[in-house]
């Protein structure tokens, strides 16, 4: 009895053996992209390629590797240790232009990557290493400034038609069949731009077709993927909706809302960055001196999901927006640099009032620089009746804090302030 031997999955079957049947990408492998033009040399740096799954990274390296007619060798940092590393790296000394592709590059730790670093100096391989995550984050600095960063971009739903109707055309086992390709939408807001999971879903649709010739649509594509299918285009109208339901809840205290219409935006596969992005600037233009502590909240939100990425950044997103919806609110330091950028605008060049300038010598000194001026320190509280506006602009209050939160508090401060030096 003959073994019945499994086929390799689709994406395996049709992945491009050149560039010119590889997707995407074309800012760098394009007619004047970085990747095409050291092919045409016969050169390869060592590199890292940044991007998100199922956008060509391992495919890329391999077309590399089978064009320069280079020895590959390619570990997976998930299952490889400093032993696997140290294995590759003797043979690579018996080879010539040895490429080691590390997948996964930033779940190997210090150590592992230190293992590479000599090698990597010496020339006996050139790394290759691929991250969803963040580079500048995950891999150490030695190894990162003797390597090229290459940015890999999400596939756009055209790059995913392109990618099914491809595999269409040569898959031998798609040829027996008629597939009419209809809707593509379905299948590139399931897979998220992933080239390697829109073609298992055109696999899945082709496979549990009952009638000829197989028409792929929306419908029948949701059908048998079981799911539903978010309406968000994240280049287009949907996108601007969205975001802008989300800063509104915000703004408008509903916590409620926010945690939804952030739900949105990530089960349709926004980038967790754009959003908490959104979220720093909201912090300052509409909650400012109210809770300043929005701010640090939002930095370090953004700063954390660049670390840590999905699904857990979803968590860290949440609390934030949670928490900025509940703060209270002032537009007072959005309203006062406009403000203060429109009056620069009317007068663009109003002097400095001499008590105010610097007197570094002698002569400045002679033209009255800095005479007069009242060191803060050296008064009780804040130095009265000194006036840090230019001439034309006393007594302007660019700043005129909200009575809310912790604005409160600098209002009073502030109208005490004023009620000495300027009487109101």
């Amino acid at each position: 009895m003959e073994k019945h031997v499994p086929l390799p999955p689709l994406a395996e079957r049709v992945r491009p053996q050149s560039l010119e049947e590889y997707t995407g990408q074309t800012h760098l492998t394009g007619p004047n992209g970085p990747l095409r033009a050291l092919l045409a040399q016969g050169t390869l740096p060592s590199m890292i390629l940044w991007g998100p799954p199922g956008v060509g990274k391992t495919t890329l390296v391999r077309i590399l590797a089978h064009q320069l007619n280079r020895p590959l060798h390619q570990l997976s940092a998930i299952q490889a240790g400093v032993k696997e590393v140290r294995a590759v790296l003797e043979m690579a000394r018996m080879e010539r232009g040895t490429l080691l592709f590390i997948d996964e590059i930033h779940r190997f730790n210090k150590a592992q990557q230190d293992a590479l670093l000599q090698a990597v100096e010496e020339g006996t391989v050139t790394l290759i290493g691929a991250t969803t995550e963040n580079p500048s984050f995950e891999v150490i600095p030695a190894l990162l400034s003797r390597s090229q960063v290459y940015v890999l971009q999400a596939l756009s739903e055209e790059d995913i038609r392109q990618v099914l109707t491809q595999a269409i055309r040569r898959d031998v086992i798609l040829q027996q069949q008629e597939i009419l390709l209809e809707g593509t939408g379905a299948i590139f807001q399931l897979s998220g731009g992933d080239a390697r999971k829109a073609l298992g879903l055109l696999e899945l649709v082709v496979s549990q077709a009952t009638e000829q010739p197989v028409r792929v649509t929306d419908a029948l594509v949701l059908h048998l993927a079981q799911q539903k299918v978010v309406l968000y285009d994240k280049n287009g109208e949907q996108h601007y909706d969205v975001i802008s339901a989300f800063i509104k809840s915000l703004r408008g205290s509903d916590p409620n809302g926010a945690v939804y219409w952030l739900a949105r935006m990530l089960e349709a596969g926004e980038d967790v960055r754009f959003i908490a992005r959104r979220m720093v600037i909201l912090a300052s233009e509409d909650i400012g001196n109210a809770q300043p502590n929005a701010l640090l909240m939002a930095t370090t939100t953004f700063q954390a999901v660049e670390r840590v990425g999905m699904p857990e950044s979803r968590i860290i997103l949440s609390q934030c927006a949670t928490y900025l919806a509940t703060c209270p609110k002032s537009n007072a330091a959005y309203l006062a640099i406009g403000q203060a950028q429109e009056a620069v605008r009317k007068q663009p060049n109003t002097p400095v009032p001499l008590h105010l300038r610097n007197a570094p010598t002698r002569l400045m000194k002679q033209l009255d620089y800095s005479k007069g001026y009242k060191y803060s320190h050296d008064h009780e509280g804040v130095a009265g009746n000194q006036q840090y506006l230019p001439e034309g602009l006393e007594g302007t209050a660019f700043y005129q804090p909200k009575p809310t939160g912790k604005e409160a508090e600098i209002l009073r401060f502030l109208k005490d302030r004023w009620n000495k030096e300027y009487g109101y």
